[in-house]
């Protein structure tokens, strides 16, 4: 066995002295796999659709897509990614709580399976510019249920929220429909929250979001085109947090799949996916720059932090927990001692581990924050301090790919427009 981290036997150390660092290193065989397992297991008739918003890198996209996914998009660049990456507009889904009318435009013109409307106000909105069009409108309905989930890391029902509209207020508005003719409202989604870890809340969620969908159906007099049942599907971080047991998810789930099937043959079903299928293949690969201690404690600063890993620090977590990372250069060697592990940024929430255990470090080791697939530069600032965007790099067949550059100052430049020195004036 290599005392060095390889992806397909690939060692990191050629990657990261092709490419330089700080990066993010994707396994393609562990995307492929990620969709290949779910296929064998769940219902074929449950369509996977890739939620852009966990990585909206196009390679990953088009990647994911080639192996079944479909896709689910949040923005006109998300969407734009997705049709760049080859999926089709019939297997596109829009959501999102504020969507623009350059949006909702582009989606009728894309011709996608159906926005996800999340408002009254959107509604009408899309009723308008479908009216404008000359065509009319798929629309799925997003509810905000009555009903709640235990277990999720972020729950998104059974409260007021922004997102969707409130089960009670739709089924007290039975006329909705017949008010926008543009609109073919032809379905339901429901996100009842993220990152949940427990088999038996995801199958009780899909039994109660199909038995909303039938109700909301006969209610408001609207044939059921697609139920979506929204995701969540957890990725274990942390001690004390194991994965999902998929065969036993599938036991729960195939069955509810099939009785509604065959209650509603021609029901497009919709489960999105996003951090389940990509965060296991992504590794944050950061090199330490020096070591230093302070007050008794070790510290060891990398070229790499939270500007491009916020999800590393624990944001929406009350207890900072570590993410899994290794010293990718001396994988043989133990962890004897404790190490804080920070980045360049001018703050000290630049942190990516606290007190984790680590072999000795030293200035040029290679550190690996691993399950970092996800939520990684799109959801932190990459902008602070003028760093910009890490450089992206995927491995398929053995082959490592840069499929994103890394920002260089005059990226971050390029934008800006200077004034006129006579305009600046002069200082007394």
């Amino acid at each position: 066995m290599s005392d060095v981290f390889e992806i397909q036997g690939t060692p990191v150390t050629e990657i990261a002295q092709r490419y330089g660092t700080p990066l993010f290193l994707y396994d393609g065989d562990a995307l492929t796999g990620r969709m290949r397992d779910l296929r064998e297991h769940l219902d074929p008739r449950l369509q996977v659709f890739f939620s852009l918003k966990s990585n909206p890198n196009l390679a990953i996209c088009a990647l994911l897509h080639a192996h079944g996914a479909r896709a689910e998009v949040s923005s006109l660049t998300e969407l734009r990614t997705a049709r760049q990456a080859g999926v089709a507009g019939r297997d596109i889904l829009f959501l999102g709580p504020g969507k623009s009318r350059e949006e909702l435009l582009a989606c009728l013109d894309e011709e996608i399976a159906a926005i996800v409307c999340e408002s009254l106000q959107e509604l009408a909105l899309i009723d308008e510019l479908a009216r404008e069009r000359g065509t009319v409108a798929p629309v799925a309905l997003r509810v905000n249920p009555s009903f709640s989930v235990k277990g999720s890391g972020l729950t998104m029902g059974g409260k007021p929220r922004q997102f969707g509209m409130d089960e009670a207020q739709l089924l007290a508005d039975p006329g909705l429909v017949a008010r926008h003719p543009a609109v073919r409202v032809m379905g339901v989604q429901v996100y009842m929250g993220t990152r949940i870890l427990v088999e038996d809340t995801i199958v009780e969620n899909t039994e109660r979001i199909f038995d909303l969908a039938e109700r909301l159906s006969a209610a408001l007099d609207f044939e059921l085109e697609l139920v979506d049942v929204g995701g969540g599907l957890g990725v274990a971080y942390f001690d004390g947090e194991r994965d999902l047991d998929l065969p036993k998810l599938a036991a729960g789930i195939n069955p509810l799949v099939a009785a509604f099937a065959e209650r509603h043959p021609g029901t497009r079903l919709v489960m999105e996916l996003g951090r389940y299928l990509t965060a296991l293949a992504g590794t944050y690969v950061t090199r330490i720059r020096y070591v230093k201690e302070s007050l008794g404690e070790r510290f060891a600063v990398a070229d790499g932090g939270t500007h491009h890993h916020m999800a590393a620090v624990g944001i929406g977590s009350f207890v900072k927990r570590n993410f899994p990372m290794l010293l990718l250069n001396r994988l043989d060697e133990p962890a004897t001692e404790v190490w804080n592990v920070t980045g360049p940024l001018c703050t000290p929430n630049d942190t990516l581990a606290k007190k984790a255990e680590l072999p000795p470090v030293r200035p040029g080791d290679l550190l690996g924050v691993l399950r970092s697939g996800a939520y990684g530069p799109t959801a932190s600032p990459v902008h602070f301090l003028s760093h910009g965007y890490p450089a992206e790099v995927l491995v398929l067949d053995g082959e490592a790919h840069l499929v994103r550059e890394p920002d260089r100052p005059e990226d971050l430049l390029r934008h800006q427009r200077p004034i006129a020195p006579e305009l600046l004036g002069r200082s007394s």
